[in-house]
């Protein structure tokens, strides 16, 4: 039972009554107070049963980050009094779920439809947590309440802010197919066509057979090659946790990790996708050409920094595990942590960069560089020296990995995405992929 404001108000008005009235006789504060409980009593009496409602839930399953999402609600009411409820469907906070409350009136056998919006704050599954029903009697005094768990899971996906470069990015990758221009010569690439030899053309595209039976010489055309395999591996150790222009860094590099998987797939490259820390987090394999852009974005919802050291050990297991007979990219996204590669990831590189091509990509962090150029007070210039040994470090180990035939990828917060899939295009322009 649930007493309504206007029951206590009520009583209020009743309290007032019997004072004004009690030199009239003893009787008149019982009288009072007989009456308001008969009023509630017979409030709630008519009141239609809250327990035996009927919900349903139903809408949005997907939305992504910073966008809204509508869920609806079904109340059925199969008693045989009309339902005069405020309904409230209880979302966590960051949610944003509004209205918070719906006031409905549902007849005999009768069915509404109530309307949630839920703007949410946070990536990852949001659940309704419970459907609370207020069912009034006529008067509005008292209340039948009962709580209801309705399962609905809304998933909250990554904003992918970086789909503003992808018509840039096609482009260029356009240009390398012949469409806007002379097919180019790349290392391994597929053949596509003969043509005359003009000057500027590398010599050792020639095609010395027809040029035999021509009287021109004779340059083979090439275009890049498709159907290449592409694994993004996504490192959600405690370094991933670090905060980059207000963001974790693991928000960056998924970002960057659409933008290339929108990019490759529009290429006709196949694109599989692992997060790891000290397990398995999420994996996607594509099983066929077409984009498994959709699959990806659902398994990054859920996840979050794990605030764990990476096992490189592992992390190389489950990539050459999963991996197929044929040469891949294999695309790091991770923390140039100088003391967490040399430990982890240097040691095991050789059995990576022996079968496959790896690109290791990470957000740089522009206030190291404000930092290191601070000189005010005693203060700064302790600051200033740590945020310099930080960025030497992050440069030797930058030119360690390129030494042992690793592509290095960083670049601030908003342009990892773009500087990631340049890098990308530059591989398939020279043939490496």
């Amino acid at each position: 039972m649930a007493v309504t404001g206007r029951a206590v108000f009520l009583a209020f008005v009743g309290v007032a009554v019997a004072f004004v009235a009690a030199p009239a006789g003893a009787w008149v504060p019982w009288a009072v107070l007989g009456l308001l409980l008969a009023a509630l009593l017979t409030d709630l009496a008519l009141a239609a049963n809250s327990r035996a409602v009927r919900l349903e839930h139903g809408g949005d399953t997907s939305v992504r980050l910073g966008e809204h999402a509508e869920v609806w609600l079904s109340v059925a009411n199969p008693g045989r009094r009309t339902l005069r409820a405020t309904v409230r469907d209880a979302w966590r906070p960051s949610a944003g779920a509004a209205p918070r409350a719906h006031d409905v009136v549902v007849p005999a056998g009768g069915r509404r439809l109530v309307r949630t919006t839920l703007t949410p704050s946070r990536r990852g599954d949001q659940h309704s947590a419970h459907v609370t029903v207020r069912s009034h009697g006529p008067l509005r005094l008292a209340a039948r309440q009962s709580s209801h768990t309705v399962p609905w899971t809304v998933r909250v996906l990554p904003p992918f802010r970086s789909r503003r470069h992808l018509p840039g990015k096609l482009a260029k990758l356009q240009e390398l197919e012949g469409q806007h221009r002379a097919m180019i010569r790349g290392q391994g690439s597929e053949f596509d066509s003969l043509r005359e030899y003009v000057p500027g053309d590398d010599v050792r595209s020639i095609d010395w057979r027809a040029t035999a039976r021509r009287e021109t010489v004779v340059v083979r055309t090439w275009r890049p090659e498709r159907d290449r395999r592409i694994l993004l591996v996504l490192d959600t150790s405690r370094t991933s946790a670090g905060r980059v222009d207000d963001l974790p860094r693991l928000e960056h590099s998924m970002d960057a990790a659409l933008l290339l998987t929108a990019l490759a797939a529009k290429a006709g490259d196949r694109v599989d996708f692992l997060a790891y820390d000290r397990r398995v987090r999420a994996r996607v394999r594509s099983e066929g050409r077409g984009s498994t852009l959709p699959a990806i974005v659902s398994a990054m919802a859920p996840l979050e920094p794990e605030l764990v050291e990476v096992d490189a050990a592992g992390m190389v297991s489950a990539i050459l595990a999963g991996q197929r007979r044929s040469r891949q990219l294999v695309v790091l996204l991770t923390d140039l942590n100088a003391a967490a590669l040399e430990a982890g990831l240097l040691p095991r590189l050789a059995a990576l960069t022996a079968r496959h091509l790896v690109l290791v990509a990470a957000v740089a962090d522009p206030h190291v560089d404000r930092l290191a150029a601070e000189r005010g007070d005693a203060q700064a210039v302790y600051r200033a020296a740590a945020a310099q040994r930080t960025i030497v470090e992050r440069r030797r180990v930058t030119a360690e990995l390129r030494r042992r035939g690793v592509e290095v990828v960083e670049a601030a917060a908003g342009e990892l995405a773009p500087a990631l899939a340049d890098a990308y295009i530059a591989l398939k322009a020279q043939g490496r992929l």
